[in-house]
Parts: C-alpha cells; sequence; structure tokens
C-alpha cells in the first residue's frame, strides 16, 4: 500500500512539516490535522488508511481520539509520544492502538512500523470492546516534574509557574522540556537534542534547535528574565541547571 492515505495528527508543524516529507517522499498521500478536533472533522470526509496520532495534543488529547476511532471501528492507529513510561504504552493499546511508537523514533523504524500497520486488515481490530481506566482529567495518570518552583504536566503540556500561571507548551517544546528534565545538569549537544527529541536522521538543523530552545527559556524565565534555566554552554550545547524532582 505505498499510496496509502496517512492522517497526521499533530499540533507542531516543526514535527508535522519534516515527517510529512519523509512520507510523502516514499509515496504516501499524507494529510494532517493539528488537533484531535480536526482530525475528527478530516475523517467525517475523507476515507484514510492509517493516522499517526500524537498523544500529547491541545484540547481532547491522542488517548480519547484514539477511544472515540476504535469504539466507532475507525482506520489503523500508531501512537506517537514522548511519554515513554511502560503505562502509557499499555493505555495507548488498551484503547486499540495497532502499534506504539516512544520518541525519538528512527524514521526508518517509523516507517517499517507503518508497513506492518498497513499489512493488516483493519477488521481485524475493527469493532472490538475496549476497557480502559484512563482519565484525561485525572492529574495522577500522568507524569509531573518540579523544578525551580514550577511544575510540568507532561501529558497536559503545561507548566504551573510559581506564581501560579499556566504556561502552556507545543509539542516540541514539550518533548525539549522532558529531555532536559530527564537529563538535568547534563551538557547535551545540538545533535543530542534532536536525537533525543526526535530520532536519528530527523530532518531538523541545528539552528532549529536554537530556536526551540530560546522559546522555552522565554517561557520558563518569564517570572524572572535574568534566571538562567537553561545554560548555553558555548560550542558545546545546552544544559538544563535546577534540580527535577519526579512526582
Amino acid at each position: 500500500m505505498n499510496n496509502a492515505h496517512i492522517l497526521l495528527v499533530e499540533d507542531d508543524p516543526e514535527i508535522s512539516a519534516p515527517l510529512s516529507q519523509f512520507l510523502g517522499g516514499k509515496g504516501y498521500r499524507i494529510r494532517i490535522a493539528g488537533s484531535a478536533e480536526r482530525a475528527q472533522e478530516l475523517l467525517a470526509r475523507e476515507s484514510v488508511d492509517l493516522v499517526l496520532l500524537d498523544v500529547m495534543l491541545p484540547g481532547m488529547d491522542g488517548l480519547e481520539l484514539c477511544r472515540r476511532l476504535r469504539a466507532s471501528g475507525g482506520p489503523r492507529i500508531i501512537m506517537l509520544t514522548a511519554l515513554a513510561e511502560a503505562t502509557d504504552k499499555v493505555v495507548g493499546l488498551e484503547l486499540g492502538a495497532d502499534d506504539y511508537v516512544s520518541k525519538p523514533f528512527d524514521l526508518r523504524e517509523l516507517l517499517a512500523r507503518i508497513r506492518s500497520a498497513l499489512r493488516r486488515p483493519p477488521s481485524a481490530i475493527a469493532g472490538q470492546t475496549i476497557h480502559s481506566s484512563y482519565d484525561a482529567r485525572n492529574p495522577g495518570a500522568e507524569l509531573i516534574m518540579e523544578f525551580s518552583g514550577h511544575t510540568f504536566f507532561a501529558h497536559r503540556r503545561f507548566v504551573r509557574s510559581r506564581a501560579g500561571l499556566r504556561i502552556p507548551l507545543t509539542g516540541a517544546e514539550t518533548d525539549l522540556l522532558l529531555v532536559f528534565c530527564r537529563h538535568a545538569r547534563e551538557v547535551l549537544s545540538r545533535e543530542t537534542l534532536i536525537s533525543l527529541t526526535r530520532g536519528r536522521d530527523f530532518p531538523i538543523a541545528a539552528r532549529s534547535v536554537d530556536l526551540l530552545v530560546s522559546r522555552l527559556r522565554r517561557k520558563l524565565n518569564a517570572d524572572d528574565p535574568l534566571e538562567e534555566t537553561i545554560r548555553t554552554v558555548r560550542a558545546d550545547g545546552y544544559a538544563f541547571q535546577p534540580e527535577v524532582t519526579f512526582k
């Protein structure tokens, strides 16, 4: 099915644009939806063979969309997320996803998983009964981190500042902050950050990493612009300065 129709549900163009270009170059027809709600609108009008579905979306999240699609016997689904915890994978598969790919992923591996999923008949997964205790409103169901008075809610893609303000994050900013929290006080090169957030061979320039770090730094330092949450290490990369506590 080299001409299969794939719907990529991802709100961050820094992720969706190069991934769409890569898959389009492999012969697939690609549509992009920036939200679960937009994806539902497209699926109501068009027939697709497979949905590449990011878990962390604004509004309705990917897990809820997966549940709705599978309950109605929708297309094959591959979940994409930087949340590599085992419980997240189990929930996604219990909701009816065909596969679950953790970021960072190698583009060739993702391509192999897409081809494998497309070889399976949709009837093998459509109409099955889905059982899950997942509740997107339950903060205890997600990964939460604290640093410098901030609280980072990874699933819901926002940071609660020390002043109590909600700071929304894009998908790329969430992925980057996850990597920084998991590698706090380590010096990470631009190439390492690309590999840890997107995977090897993902077509993102080092300059894009600088811009992404700059955006994230401004959001985290809104309360105190002089605070050095993310330190630039000349010629080497970046280091996340605060101590991080996982809750």
